[in-house]
């Protein structure tokens, strides 16, 4: 099951702040929203509930970004790599990309 943070991210279909727009709380029965203070009417958990393999892919894209981010470096080594051999930048690039596709 998905993480109720972003069940909230795609109901909204937008980033939220949850220090000011979205206070969620966990009373060690489980995460729930403590406060809404954004304009568009609080879903229903049967809402939220629905968008449960949404968020799962979001969730599931959101690792494959930090392990990309991880394994092309950094972008001053990126740009060094592209200036000597963009080829090579390229197809390094690109094995990444496929060993770690999205959904």
């Amino acid at each position: 099951m998905a993480q109720l943070n972003n069940k909230i991210r795609k109901y909204l279909g937008r980033e939220v702040d949850f220090r000011k727009d979205v206070l969620l709380q966990d009373d060690g029965d489980g995460v729930y929203i403590k406060e809404w203070n954004v304009e568009e009417a609080q879903p229903t958990q049967e809402q939220l509930d629905a968008l449960d393999a949404q968020a799962t892919t979001l969730e599931s894209n959101n690792k494959v970004d930090s392990t990309r981010r991880t394994a092309y470096g950094s972008w001053n080594d990126q740009l060094d790599e592209i200036y000597h051999d963009i080829d090579a930048w390229k197809a390094r690039i690109k094995a990444v990309k496929d060993a770690n596709a999205k959904e």
